[in-house]
């Protein structure tokens, strides 16, 4: 399985099997994105929440490629609504689904779309593929049951929030990972714009200092999980 990460909260999965899913393609008003949404496509769309940072471009790959989109059951109904294929879920529920298992966590935060659409709850998503699994916190600020979510999941890999002032900062995405206990912390929601700037080195060291391990991915980069 391979992980890119577009910058933002976006990312894109590679199965070993070939399937692709996109987490929160937020592509061509993202000034670090390193593609359009015109050169990506998908076989699943997940999405966090409805913010037009985290729904973005997935209507227009969807236009192209026909993915179905995960997500909660407000989201996924206006994704329906919308004329696309959509899985509706809800928080705590796991599904099994071609390319593996799909459980949507909570997350602080909030969801409506870019034309005042209630989105239902914000999410974060636990995927489990190809024998890995990944926690997406989505959009949150810091809270205890991250502690809940490791100890019932071993997680492998936990994907961050580290901007600040609409998320974590990198002091609480520090001590998230610190409860989460993932075998890897990755960074994420920083420097998109002026109000989330961020060090991700910081974050490093910080997840580093309690003897946990991240890894830094730039914009664009992939790799092996």
């Amino acid at each position: 399985m391979k992980l890119k990460y577009f910058s933002h909260s976006s990312f894109q999965i590679t199965t070993d099997s070939g399937l692709v899913l996109l987490i929160d393609p937020f592509l061509d008003d993202n000034p670090t994105s390193p593609v359009s949404s015109d050169q990506v496509g998908a076989d699943f769309i997940v999405l966090t929440h409805a913010h037009g940072d985290h729904l973005g471009d997935g209507f227009k790959i969807a236009a192209r490629t026909d993915p179905l989109f995960i997500c909660v059951n407000e989201l996924a109904s206006y994704c329906s609504e919308k004329g696309f294929r959509a899985h509706n879920m809800h928080i705590g529920g796991s599904y099994a689904f071609d390319f593996g298992s799909l459980k949507f966590t909570i997350a602080h935060h909030g969801s409506m779309t870019p034309e005042g659409t209630y989105g239902g709850e914000p999410a974060g998503v636990v995927l489990s593929i190809d024998g890995k699994t990944l926690y997406h916190t989505g959009d949150t600020g810091l809270f205890y049951d991250m502690k809940l979510i490791g100890e019932m999941t071993s997680l492998d890999y936990m994907l961050v929030p580290i901007g600040d002032n609409f998320t974590m900062g990198i002091v609480d995405a520090v001590k998230a990972v610190e409860l989460a206990n993932p075998g890897i912390a990755i960074p994420m929601h920083y420097n998109t714009f002026p109000v989330i700037e961020a060090d991700p080195q910081e974050f490093r060291k910080g997840v580093e200092a309690i003897g946990k391990q991240a890894v830094v991915m730039g914009f664009g980069d992939e790799i092996v999980l």
